[in-house]
């Protein structure tokens, strides 16, 4: 008889990694720790509960990464896009579920399965070793017995309690008309060339001005719950601005040791920087900008910044409680541990956002739990895939920072383009596509060549050869 894979919490992601065994003929144990023990975000003992938000975010498949991802999902029979689909409430282009009837439906069709079995329980420790194939998919909201425990398996600066993140902007938006790169003091380090940053310049009234805003601009507060995180490694960059008008031309935003290649003559008064974010390039963050401003005043602020005016993000700043392992030093590309081959994590506690990556992440280490168990190979998404792309993120997509050795530099993120390597976009005929109309075309691109490699990687048949038998 095969043994069971073992799934640690009933949120999204193991819901859906516990479905993905399940149908692939693997007997599965889903262990839940409420109610026998509650968290301070959830409201009910439902599988999959819904904690923040109702939506699952845009459904366009064609131009939108998250509505791509949606669309893969479906393709892998994924249990959670069933449950949304079933219980759709109007939103627009989103898709956004009735809360109650998404975890019912979730909770009654896994206990209904006949190879699933749920055992309300509290794992207080790692998973015993006999469990053999086991996956951690505890969230943001980890017992506090098992966050020790993942920490001392891990190593203690492993596991991160809380997000401080600056925002991240697609290359392709920001003005280099206007910016320009160099790293400060033209510093070459580990491999670095002396311009390793893009910086965008501000003159003493645009500083002054910016000061002013960060100071006024609407905050988000802590849950009470959460308690304040703040230590000087990552103050909100308007905390700091309300330390004096000059603290952040001191810190984050020091022109000293820059030269702007467009004006050399003309010195900044401050200076913003960004940095790549991942090895494609694609992505850059701002440099000490993480912060508790709101989302929309975060782009209205940031977009005064010289150089950002048309700046499109690919995720917005924050700081929050959200239990995550530093998942590219600790985890294969199938998402197990190193150091202890069977045990794998998926969903937020691996370092991705949001409910429909969580529950792809879980979807897809439940995939590579079954094909071991089943002695087959475990091959992973090709990364033109939304799934690939999310999990080649998580488990290699950062760089480090050449100037801040052993510095955390993993973060959480949501599905976006940029984690995508490149597609060309087709040229119309007789027309050269310019501004919305390339960049949609390049979507389309991204999203065609996605669909066709996640047919391919789940064996099953072209769009052309289903629409040739139809």
């Amino acid at each position: 008889m095969i043994k069971p894979v073992h799934v640690i919490g009933g949120g999204l992601a193991g819901s859906e990694a516990a479905w993905q065994i399940a149908e692939a003929g693997v007997s599965v144990v889903l262990h839940e720790m409420r109610p026998v023990r509650g968290t301070d975000a959830h409201k009910t003992d439902g599988l999959a509960e819904l904690v923040c938000s109702n939506s699952f975010r845009s459904d366009d498949a064609g131009t939108n990464a998250v509505g791509l991802l949606h669309a893969e999902m479906r393709l892998a029979g994924s249990l959670v896009m069933a449950s949304g689909d079933a219980h759709q409430v109007p939103a627009g282009s989103a898709l956004a579920v009735d809360r109650d009837g998404f975890s019912d439906f979730v909770t009654q069709k896994l206990e209904a399965h006949p190879l699933v079995e749920i055992r309300r329980e509290e794992i207080g420790g790692m998973p015993p070793e006999e469990w053999d194939q086991t996956i951690i998919a505890t969230g943001p909201l980890t017992a506090p017995s098992l966050a020790d425990a993942i920490a001392g398996e891990t190593g203690a600066g492993a596991l991160a309690f809380f997000d401080a993140i600056a925002p991240i902007i697609h290359f392709e938006t920001i003005d280099m008309d206007i910016c320009w790169f160099q790293s400060r003091y033209d510093k070459v380090g580990p491999g670095g060339t002396g311009k390793d940053y893009i910086n965008c310049p501000m003159d003493r009234a645009q500083y002054e001005a910016f000061v002013q805003a960060l100071l006024d601009g609407q905050k988000t507060e802590f849950k009470e719950w959460e308690g304040t995180p703040y230590f000087d490694g990552c103050l909100p960059i308007e905390v700091m601005a309300e330390r004096g008008p000059e603290t952040l031309r001191h810190g984050p935003m020091k022109p000293m040791g820059l030269t702007n290649a467009h004006n050399p003559t003309v010195k900044p008064y401050a200076v913003v920087q960004l940095r790549q974010d991942n090895a494609l390039g694609t992505l850059y963050n701002i440099v000490g900008f993480q912060t508790k401003l709101k989302h929309g005043e975060q782009v209205r602020i940031f977009r005064t910044i010289p150089g950002l005016e048309n700046a499109e993000f690919a995720r917005l700043g924050g700081l929050h409680r959200n239990t995550y392992i530093n998942s590219p030093a600790l985890l294969d590309g199938t998402l197990q541990l190193r150091s202890r081959p069977g045990l794998r994590f998926a969903g937020q506690i691996t370092g991705c956002e949001g409910y429909v990556e969580s529950a792809a992440i879980g979807l897809i280490a439940g995939r590579f739990a079954a094909a071991e168990r089943l002695g087959q190979p475990v091959t992973t998404p090709p990364p033109t895939t939304a799934f690939g792309a999310l999990l080649g993120h998580i488990t290699g997509g950062h760089i480090l920072s050449e100037d801040e050795p052993g510095k955390r530099s993993f973060q959480p993120m949501n599905i976006n383009f940029g984690l995508f390597p490149p597609a060309q976009a087709p040229r119309a005929e007789g027309k050269r596509l310019r501004g919305k109309e390339k960049t949609v075309a390049r979507k389309q691109a991204i999203t065609a060549r996605a669909l066709a490699d996640c047919r391919a990687w789940l064996g099953l048949p072209a769009a052309a050869e289903i629409e040739a038998a139809e």
